[in-house]
């Protein structure tokens, strides 16, 4: 089991992909199945294309039913057309429905809830907001992008996940912030030393919460939901709603939640995946070089299957000239943030993480995702690679598989 406090969150064994895709890979300690995407991608290449209608917003940010000082916030940070998922979601949200929302990653969730939450809380400043999320730097995410909306509106916000102190964060939820941000097993944490008390929050959000049960948080967010107010609004979003997830959902929403699906496929349509047959590792470091070496490689996320081995090729290619670092579970917390703020920044152009990153993060212009190490399986593969492709731009996709 995980230490909770030092890695935000506890172990749990996550789904092999089942199917002929993958191969067994034998591990000191057990069998490892790795998925193989080039199947995928020929029956991907080889299928007739069918043409999509180009989604049409019923709704701009300026003709939302919100406060005008957040339209001021939301236009200050150049927001064009909302996006599907905000488009259909918001509406919905400031009726006050408990709401379920499918989609894609990278399709603006995050401020599909927080637009209605803030809104909600500037008309009533007693309202209070729990969001989960199932990992630090998606947690870390939400807030940043708290920050950039509610600029001078005089809210607040508290980030409770592991790796950072905790009785800093003791005062700053002793403080009544507005909303608290925070992963399943720090939350617990806080709960349990009572320095957080759940029956005052009436809006409550889940979000990646396919996620948060493949890595084990399926009684942690059960406990969770257990000590919330029954009389409450509950906004739940995943990518995919099926096994353990709709246990969740049945104890979190009530009985007549608003459902809003713009999950158009998998994997993004503009991007491109490319598969790399290796024969040896000598041959995968040198072709790495080369590839990274190229024109138009110009923001790259790297994943690879080990904190160790992530960590080594970071040093390689910082050895031989690249601008690179890593995050992994080895690194501590304010050092995994600075690397993210470094690589969103540009001030390093190449990332290389394991899977700890493969979620919910909203990098911008990452222009290639090459998986270095084959993912575990499926569901990984997809949400790696939609680190690119974002926000309507290219985006390349690359797979060394051996």
């Amino acid at each position: 089991m995980y230490n909770r406090s030092k890695y935000g969150f506890r172990g749990g064994s996550r789904g092999n992909f089942l199917g002929n895709s993958g191969r067994s890979f034998t591990g000191l300690r057990r069998n490892i199945k790795m998925f193989d995407p080039t199947h995928a991608i020929s029956n991907l290449k080889t299928t007739e294309t069918v043409a999509r209608t180009e989604y049409v917003s019923q709704n701009t940010f300026d003709n939302f039913r919100i406060d005008d000082r957040l339209k001021r916030n939301i236009s200050y940070r150049n927001y064009k057309n909302p996006t599907p998922i905000q488009d259909q979601s918001v509406p919905e949200i400031l009726k006050g429905r408990d709401l379920i929302g499918i989609a894609n990653t990278g399709t603006g969730k995050t401020l599909a809830f927080l637009i209605p939450l803030l809104d909600k809380m500037l008309k009533d400043r007693n309202e209070k907001v729990l969001i989960v999320a199932p990992t630090r730097e998606l947690a870390k995410q939400i807030q940043d992008e708290f920050f950039s909306i509610s600029r001078g509106l005089g809210l607040y916000s508290s980030l409770a996940i592991g790796g950072e102190n905790m009785n800093r964060q003791r005062q700053e939820l002793n403080r009544n912030p507005n909303f608290v941000i925070g992963t399943p097993g720090r939350l617990l944490d806080h709960v349990n030393t009572r320095s957080l008390n759940l029956s005052n929050f009436t809006n409550v959000v889940l979000d990646e919460a396919d996620h948060m049960v493949d890595i084990g948080f399926l009684h942690d967010i059960q406990k969770l939901i257990s000590l919330l107010p029954r009389n409450r609004q509950s906004l739940f979003f995943s990518a995919t709603i099926d096994g353990k997830v709709k246990e969740v959902l049945k104890q979190f929403v009530n009985s007549d939640p608003v459902t809003i699906s713009v999950k158009t496929g998998d994997t993004a349509e503009n991007v491109a995946q490319e598969v790399i047959k290796i024969e040896h590792q000598g041959q995968k470091i040198n072709k790495l070089f080369e590839l990274l070496s190229k024109r138009g490689f110009e923001k790259v996320l790297i994943f690879g299957r080990t904190k160790h081995g992530v960590q080594k090729l970071s040093n390689e290619l910082r050895f031989k000239g690249f601008k690179a670092d890593a995050i992994h579970g080895n690194k501590r917390q304010n050092q995994r943030i600075k690397t993210l703020e470094m690589f969103k920044a540009d001030r390093i152009n190449i990332l290389i993480a394991t899977d700890v990153a493969s979620r919910g993060l909203d990098i911008p212009n990452v222009s290639h995702v090459i998986n270095y190490d084959q993912p575990q399986d499926y569901d990984t593969y997809i949400h790696r690679i939609g680190r690119t492709g974002r926000a309507d731009k290219k985006g390349i996709a690359i797979t060394f598989t051996s």
